[in-house]
């Protein structure tokens, strides 16, 4: 499937907000329609959100990223998530490919947090060279320990 990269913008809103609740981090910790939109309000008004949009012109999917956001150091994936008419046909990998080729031209590693029950995601990073580097029981919700990712680079 051809999509794009694009800075995200509020006309993308509803339909990042699609793909974050019905994905399996979404149903965690977004089950709120207005939690989710809120969150990503927030990374809109920061530019940290880039959409990936087909070639008919619609939001497919989306990855927020922040610049130094792990350790004040270097990059954090912060959400990404693929409508769920999308998934399965290899977005998710492409649009991590993408970031990661923007952001190696100034860092050597970058980092993100799974969920311990978000285990397709896990594999999926775990395929295209992330590895898990520490563990964080109940980081953003009592029960769930996060594993902190990360993948080198250069």
């Amino acid at each position: 499937m051809n999509f794009r990269m694009v800075k995200g913008d509020f006309e993308n809103l509803d339909d990042c907000v699609e793909a974050l609740t019905n994905s399996e981090l979404g149903m965690q910790y977004f089950s709120e329609k207005d939690k989710a939109k809120n969150a990503l309000v927030e990374g809109f008004e920061k530019e940290e959100i880039l959409v990936a949009i087909d070639d008919s012109g619609s939001c497919i999917g989306f990855i927020w990223y922040i610049l130094e956001g792990a350790f004040h150091a270097y990059p954090y994936l912060h959400i990404i998530a693929i409508k769920e008419e999308y998934r399965g046909n290899g977005i998710g990998t492409k649009i991590m490919e993408y970031v990661e080729n923007i952001l190696s031209e100034n860092y050597s590693k970058c980092f993100f947090v799974v969920g311990d029950f978000n285990f397709k995601a896990r594999r999926l990073y775990e395929k295209i060279g992330y590895r898990i580097v520490g563990q964080i029981p109940d980081l953003y919700k009592k029960g769930v320990t996060e594993n902190l990712m990360m993948k080198l680079l250069k």
